[in-house]
């Protein structure tokens, strides 16, 4: 979405060809591998419980620490392409990421996932401010890009589709590390039609790589977000309230270096558009809802309605289908619509999901779960496509990567801080309503209490799994009304934040 569109001559010698639309399949590989990550990894929480024994923390650190290295160093690995060639990075990074997966997969304990984890998010990082950038080079032309856009965020939609039934298979054949093995073919395919179809792109004079800025970057993002993870957990303890500490002085440190060299690594000139400001506000709490809320329901189709993974996949097949349907048409609305309109309305929709969500049961079973997950992916699909599209297109060429870094560092952070703290505050509400009365390893987890139940007598362990399930379901449902209210507020950011934004097929655009 930029601020003045090309003239007709202009706008015909920078439409995109072939070998661009090609090109744009490739670069959506990254992006099915993410949701694929994201859809197959909830999926296997329940094998990868019983058979690694991770405690509470553990479980939620194998699961979000991925979504935390990305989001820290995003914006390192946005310069570091403008500097080395955007393809180039690229291609180290998908090499990279599937030797990491393959270590995934054969881990032996807790801590070894969560180092091979954390691995993977090194090298995920490397991807996303690359394949958005390159998008940017690609496709100049607005609506062109739009499209392209919309194309890219339906892959996600497509991870999600795929993810739950292809790993659904995997689970019920094989062990639970398998899942993590999907990256190899994935970023295989990248390696090899890269050079073909992919323009390298460097810019002359990018921002070197400030090794202290990169630090304190990480000393940021880290300590927060433990503290945010711990703190519905084990209350404001001089531990937690340190860590938080920790990140806000990094924080500011970060800022204040950026502020006084005289090439920043990210340059804070780019917060001044207020569009582009309240597009990354959008994807920040817009994907921390979404994946938030996607954890609970995939727990309770299987623990709570006790589905298997592949059945539980397939009911999910109508929430991936509903962020495909709004992410396709979000870009076409937008030509006639405001972006901001457009996006409120979806959030409005989303809503209307988080609530009949807050609803739920353990005696509903899975329609209405569907139904409200494919409400909440409908609706907040246009913030994502559209909210990406504006980040991409408002930022100068020489400045893409560190743009298509922050839109991406948006998202990833969101959906990390979205599993850690709606997970932490359901736990929370799991173990009030469950009390203290029953075995130790059922007080922190649903996992827990179904693992304990079988160990019973059949007449205990019923009692304590029925009344485990209405105390995870409780805590679904607070986490849905927390979405509800947040989905709301973000529709009226929307609506104000971008009401200056013309539709994009507007003359003079």
């Amino acid at each position: 979405m930029c601020a003045h569109a090309p003239s007709a001559s202009s706008s015909a010698s920078s439409s995109a060809g072939p070998r661009q639309w090609a090109g744009l399949a490739v670069l959506a590989l990254p992006t099915l591998l993410l949701s694929l990550d994201a859809s197959v990894l909830h999926l296997a929480v329940p094998q990868l419980g019983a058979d690694l024994a991770p405690g509470p923390t553990q479980m939620l650190w194998i699961i979000d620490v991925y979504g935390f290295m990305i989001a820290g160093l995003l914006v390192p690995m946005g310069v570091l392409g403008d500097r080395v060639g955007r393809r180039r990075l690229l291609t180290i990074g998908a090499a990279a990421f599937g030797a990491a997966s393959v270590a995934a997969a054969c881990s032996t304990g807790p801590e070894m996932l969560i180092a091979a984890r954390t691995l993977m998010g090194v090298a995920g990082a490397t991807l996303m401010p690359s394949t958005l950038s390159l998008i940017g080079t690609m496709f100049r032309d607005p609506r062109q890009r739009g499209l392209a856009v919309g194309l890219w965020a339906l892959t996600f939609s497509a991870g999600f589709a795929l993810g739950p039934v292809v790993g659904g298979v995997m689970l019920r054949h094989l062990w639970w590390g398998s899942v993590f093995l999907l990256a190899v073919p994935v970023m295989g395919l990248l390696l090899v039609a890269a050079p073909f179809l992919l323009p390298e792109h460097r810019v002359p004079g990018a921002g070197r790589l400030d090794p202290a800025a990169v630090a304190l970057a990480l000393a940021t993002t880290l300590p927060i977000t433990y503290g945010v993870k711990e703190l519905p957990v084990q209350g404001p303890r001089p531990a937690v309230v340190a860590a938080v500490a920790l990140g806000v002085v990094a924080g500011a440190a970060f800022v204040r270096r950026q502020r006084r060299s005289p090439a920043p690594m990210l340059d804070l000139r780019l917060f001044r558009d207020r569009a582009l400001t309240g597009a990354l506000t959008i994807l920040l709490f817009g994907a921390a809802v979404g994946g938030g809320i996607y954890l609970f329901a995939a727990q309770y189709l299987q623990l709570v309605q006790g589905l298997s993974p592949l059945t539980a996949g397939l009911w999910l097949l109508p929430a991936a289908a509903a962020l495909g349907v709004g992410s396709l048409a979000a870009p076409i609305a937008a030509r006639r619509l405001r972006p901001g309109h457009v996006v409120a309305a979806g959030l409005v929709v989303a809503a209307a999901g988080f609530l009949l969500l807050a609803q739920a049961d353990a005696a509903w079973g899975p329609p209405p779960v569907v139904a409200g997950l494919a409400l909440v992916f409908l609706g907040s699909s246009p913030a994502t496509a559209l909210g990406t599209d504006l980040v991409v297109g408002s930022a100068p060429q020489d400045k893409a990567g560190a743009a298509s870094a922050l839109g991406e560092t948006s998202t990833e952070l969101g959906v990390a801080l979205g599993v850690a703290v709606l997970g932490s505050a359901g736990t929370a509400v799991y173990r009030d309503r469950l009390g203290a009365a029953v075995p130790a390893d059922a007080r922190d987890t649903l996992a827990g209490a179904v693992s304990a139940a079988g160990r019973l007598p059949a007449p205990v362990g019923d009692r304590l799994l029925a009344s485990a399930r209405d105390a995870f379901t409780a805590g679904m449902a607070a986490a849905a009304l927390t979405c509800l209210v947040i989905a709301l507020v973000l529709a009226v950011v929307a609506a104000r934040a971008l009401r200056h934004v013309p539709p994009t097929g507007r003359p003079g655009r």
